[in-house]
């Protein structure tokens, strides 16, 4: 039998293929066939017992799930709220210096204001991606005066801000990972899926960045 999927003869989209992270919760559902199921284990009685005792340490288990991705979701959070931090101070640093742009600083207090409480992962991305482009406008001002190089401080928060975006995108990835553990787990039939379906749990949508990031990273750095 020849591959489903063979490398060598295509098809191939020479073009390339661009992708997405579906904005979409999915709710669990079951059929007729799990409550059937159910009704035949409880007919022996026994076996109705034990699926119900997995059933509880089913539910355990993914409550228990969604404390870790909550907890995941915090980590990012607290890098978040570091990085607007240190965007305040490079942007004071700056402003002693430089005539800094003052609409510059007013977004700069109001990111400092909601750093750490971001809300759903969708204002938590857009956060992100506000504070990349106020980073953006420090570093313009950065480079326009060659001798705000050598300031220690300066240079040290451009440094820590380098060091937080790592974390956060090792964060992200771990905030990932268990998301794809979640959505993998509740469609586990028989025990964790039932439980997720009775329970009404979705499906979760992992981090994504935004179209201008991307279409930054296509363009050209050196």
């Amino acid at each position: 039998m020849a591959n489903e999927l063979d490398e060598m003869t295509g098809p191939v989209n020479q073009q390339g293929r661009d992708v997405n992270v579906i904005e979409k919760q999915i709710p669990v559902k079951v059929g007729v066939g799990s409550t059937i199921f159910e009704v035949l284990l409880w007919i022996l009685i026994i076996p109705g017992i034990i699926f119900l005792i997995l059933k509880i340490n089913a539910r355990t288990y993914l409550r228990q799930l969604q404390q870790k991705i909550q907890h995941d979701a915090s980590q990012i959070d607290n890098y978040l709220e570091q990085r607007v931090v240190i965007l305040q101070n490079a942007a004071k640093l700056l402003d002693k210096a430089i005539d800094l742009d003052k609409d510059t600083m007013t977004k700069v207090a109001a990111y400092r204001a909601n750093a750490g409480h971001p809300g759903n992962d969708a204002e938590r991305n857009a956060t992100n991606a506000n504070i990349d482009k106020l980073f953006g406008q420090v570093n313009v001002a950065f480079e326009q005066y060659p001798d705000l190089k050598a300031h220690e401080e300066i240079a040290q928060c451009l440094q820590q801000n380098s060091y937080l975006q790592k974390e956060i995108t090792a964060a992200r990835e771990l905030y990932n990972d268990t998301v794809y553990k979640w959505n993998a787990d509740i469609q586990a039939w028989p025990t964790k899926m039932i439980v997720a379906a009775k329970a009404g749990y979705t499906t979760r949508i992992p981090f994504s960045t935004s179209a201008e990031i991307k279409e930054k990273a296509r363009g050209t750095f050196f």
